[in-house]
């Protein structure tokens, strides 16, 4: 018998989707899937390697699944994703009871690699573990690649494209995941064709950039294509795009999505600033006057809309005028949903080598100071939602029912609080609001 696989998937959505991938090639290539480490032959741990948090969780998990070992002698350790891309070399040194380092290239051949590595014995004493790691990837799995979904059944993630060509000061995706490369429109309509039929409710587009896709294929207005031919698709279900760049936005992706009815009246854009310094600084490629533009863009041509957006606060050489600045904005222009983050310091990174570093005290101060605002912000706007009746798709956390509305993706949203049993987990179904808290709402079922 081949040697049965545990799986643990850390990080964004994007790279659930390459856990989903290897599991689907190891079940296809004959490998039992386990849900618990102790009954597996090989645990895989795939890292997310994006800021410091990310990468002492990745660490944290590789360590504890390392120590859960004792329980099964024998068993294979391996280590993938953005942290095993990168750091390869390192981690050999640093991390000896891994078996083996897997790189983004290597996805599709994770079976292989595991059969190189045999079955039930005892791994041999070494130094450094094999690393299976190509320095540029360029992997981009499409539809004849099998998934094993991870997801709950009513929704999955649909990644249209791979890598990212942008400059940004302080991030290190293009190092870890290459150049921008997209999927053909024919493969991903082929795969939401499937997806729509096995049951799926929600489709979330995702990328480093999805705005950026076809671009490299020379399609013109690609998105707003793939839109079009999602939305022919029959069936009652929502498509959400996710991650996309401000620099791309145009009049025809706007008037798109107000036309498709089954695009979800939501927009992610993450701005990461608007004073025009700082944006110059982290190297964004947009100015305020062209991130101010988008926005009354965005709100005028697509009605009721829902603008997510996230904020790096403390970036090298940030002053308070400037944080104030952005502060003003976000007061002013009352997102729908908001996130911030602390900008986190990162080796090979343009804005990682800059000076005036700011302590992680003024970073924490202005993070919380903005969430303060957002969090006011979003009890306000929530509240204007009691007495209406609103369409969600029905989830379950643990015994309880909640749903999402068009204007909450999940994980990263607030929820619908669904009062009674009334129910039907994964279909879409009409809520009254009665109550609004800071984030989320609570509704009992529509009469």
């Amino acid at each position: 018998m081949k040697p049965s696989v545990h799986l643990l998937s850390l990080g964004c959505a994007k790279n659930l989707v390459d856990s989903e991938v290897m599991l689907g090639v190891l079940v296809k290539a004959g490998h039992a899937i386990e849900s618990k480490q102790e009954d597996a032959d090989v645990v895989i741990v795939n890292t997310c390697g994006f800021v410091e948090g990310s990468k002492q969780e990745s660490i944290d998990a590789i360590l504890e699944a390392n120590q859960l070992r004792s329980i099964r002698p024998g068993q294979k350790l391996l280590v993938a994703g953005c942290m095993a891309q990168r750091y390869a070399a390192d981690l050999q040194k640093e991390l000896p009871e891994v078996n083996a380092f897997i790189g983004i290239n290597e996805v599709p051949r994770v079976h292989e690699i595991i059969g190189q590595m045999g079955n039930g014995a005892p791994a041999a004493p070494a130094t450094q573990a094999p690393s299976f790691v190509t320095r540029k990837p360029t992997y981009l799995y499409d539809f004849a690649t099998p998934r094993y979904q991870l997801t709950p059944s009513h929704f999955a993630y649909l990644k249209i494209g791979e890598g990212c060509n942008h400059p940004c000061a302080f991030c290190s995706i293009p190092i870890m995941r290459g150049r921008h490369r997209s999927r053909t429109i024919d493969d991903v309509e082929a795969e939401a064709r499937a997806l729509v039929q096995r049951g799926v409710k929600e489709l979330l587009l995702i990328s480093q950039d999805t705005t950026y896709f076809g671009k490299d294929l020379q399609v013109a207005d690609g998105l707003s294509e793939l839109l079009k031919r999602l939305n022919a698709i029959e069936g009652e279900f929502w498509i959400r795009i996710l991650y996309t760049h401000p620099a791309h936005w145009n009049e025809r992706l706007m008037e798109t999505i107000a036309a498709c009815e089954k695009v979800c009246r939501y927009i992610d854009v993450p701005l990461q600033h608007i004073h025009d310094d700082m944006l110059l600084r982290m190297r964004r490629e947009t100015s305020s006057a062209h991130i101010e533009n988008v926005i009354s863009q965005l709100r005028a041509r697509i009605s009721g809309v829902a603008v997510r957006t996230t904020f790096i606060v403390g970036f090298p050489g940030e002053t308070e005028p400037q944080f104030q600045r952005l502060h003003e904005f976000v007061e002013r222009t009352r997102f729908e949903r908001l996130g911030v983050f602390e900008y986190s310091q990162e080796e090979g990174t343009v804005a990682g080598r800059m000076q005036n570093q700011l302590p992680p005290k003024v970073k924490k101060a202005r993070r919380d100071s903005l969430m303060a605002l957002q969090q006011k912000i979003s009890k306000e706007m929530l509240a204007g939602k009691v007495g209406q009746t609103l369409k969600v798709l029905v989830e379950k956390q643990g015994s309880r029912f909640i749903g999402r509305t068009e204007a909450d993706a999940p994980d990263i949203d607030g929820r619908v609080l669904l009062k009674g049993k009334a129910w039907k987990e994964g279909e879409f179904q009409n809520a009254r609001i009665i109550d609004a808290k800071e984030y989320d709402l609570v509704a009992e079922p529509a009469v």
